[in-house]
C-alpha cells in the first residue's frame, strides 16, 4: 500500500482511531481528523481539522490532504453520533435533524468534496462506517437508526453511478462495540415520563452490550479488507454479532425476527411496566 493514501473522518478515538492506527501499520499514508485536529497525543498518522458539519471545513481539509500528497485513494467515513437510548417522540425535530446533519449529510459532504479528486485519478475506494442498524429496526433508537438506513441506501446507489469511474463504495456494519459512543451520547431533549422506565432498563442493557461487544480493532480490520479488496463488496458486516444478523435478516421469517427483537430488548416488559 506504499503510497497510498487515506483520510478517516472521526479519527481521535474509537473505531475511527483504531482504522486509522491499522491502515497507517498497513503502509497507507492517513491523515484522522476530527473538529480540532491536532492533539498532544502520539499517533502513527496525522490529525488534521475537519467538521463535517461544515461545507468549508471539509473541503479545506481535502485540499490540505492533496497538497500534500497529490493524491487521495481512500476516504472513511467514520464520524457520527448517536443521542440517549428512548421514545422517538423524545427528541424534537431540531435534534433529529442535527443527527442527521452529522450521520448522513456529513459523509455526503466529504464524498462531494472528494469526488472531483477521485474522478480525475479515475479510482477510489469510499468506505462509509454503518451499522448493524442500518439493516435491522432499533427500537428506542429510530432517528439514529434512520441515518444508518440512509446511510446504505445512498451508499449502494451511489456505488452503481462510480464504478465505471473506477470508484468504489461499501458499508461497514458492525454491532455492539466496545466505545465510549454510548457514554458520551446527548441526553433527549423532550424527555416525556411514561418513558422514564424504558430509559433507565434500556441505558444498563446497552451498557451491558457494549461492554460485551466487539474490540473496534475488530471493525478496522473489516475496513482495510474492504480497502484492499480486487472486487470489494458493497456490504461488509463486522464481527460474529453482525454476520449472524446479517444471515438472520436475509433468510429468517419476518415473524421470528419481529420477535427476537422484541426478546432480545424485554420490549413487551417495558410496554407492561408503563401500563
Amino acid at each position: 500500500m506504499k503510497n497510498k493514501v487515506a483520510l478517516v473522518t472521526g479519527a481521535s478515538s474509537g473505531i475511527g482511531q483504531a482504522i486509522a492506527e491499522l491502515l497507517s501499520r498497513s503502509g497507507y499514508t492517513v491523515y484522522g481528523t476530527s473538529r480540532k485536529g491536532s492533539s498532544s497525543e502520539q499517533r502513527n498518522y496525522k490529525m488534521i481539522a475537519l467538521d463535517v458539519n461544515n461545507e468549508a471545513s471539509t473541503q479545506a481539509a481535502l485540499k490540505e490532504v492533496i497538497q500534500a500528497e497529490g493524491r487521495i485513494d481512500v476516504v472513511v467515513n467514520n464520524a457520527g453520533f448517536g443521542v440517549e437510548a428512548g421514545g422517538a417522540e423524545e427528541s424534537s425535530i431540531a435534534q433529529m435533524q442535527q443527527m442527521f446533519d452529522t450521520n448522513f449529510f456529513g459523509v455526503v459532504r466529504v464524498i462531494q468534496a472528494v469526488l472531483p479528486y477521485m474522478r480525475k485519478q479515475k479510482q477510489g475506494r469510499i468506505i462509509n462506517i454503518g451499522s448493524m442498524l442500518g439493516l435491522l429496526p432499533a427500537p428506542y433508537m429510530a432517528t439514529y437508526s434512520a441515518t444508518k438506513h440512509a446511510i446504505e441506501g445512498y451508499s449502494e446507489s451511489l456505488d452503481h453511478e462510480l464504478r465505471t469511474r473506477g470508484i468504489r463504495v461499501s458499508v461497514i456494519e458492525p454491532a455492539y462495540t466496545k466505545t465510549n459512543f454510548e457514554a458520551n451520547a446527548p441526553a433527549l431533549d423532550s424527555k416525556i415520563e411514561e418513558y422514564a422506565l424504558a430509559r433507565k432498563a434500556l441505558a444498563k442493557l446497552l451498557k451491558t452490550a457494549i461492554e460485551d461487544g466487539d474490540d473496534p480493532m475488530v471493525v478496522a480490520q473489516v475496513v482495510l479488507k474492504a480497502a484492499n479488496a480486487k472486487n470489494p463488496k458493497i456490504r461488509y458486516p463486522a464481527g460474529k454479532l453482525a454476520c449472524r444478523l446479517n444471515f438472520l435478516r436475509k433468510f429468517a421469517p419476518a415473524a421470528l425476527m419481529d420477535k427476537g427483537i422484541r426478546q432480545e430488548m424485554k420490549l413487551d416488559m417495558f410496554d407492561h411496566i408503563a401500563g
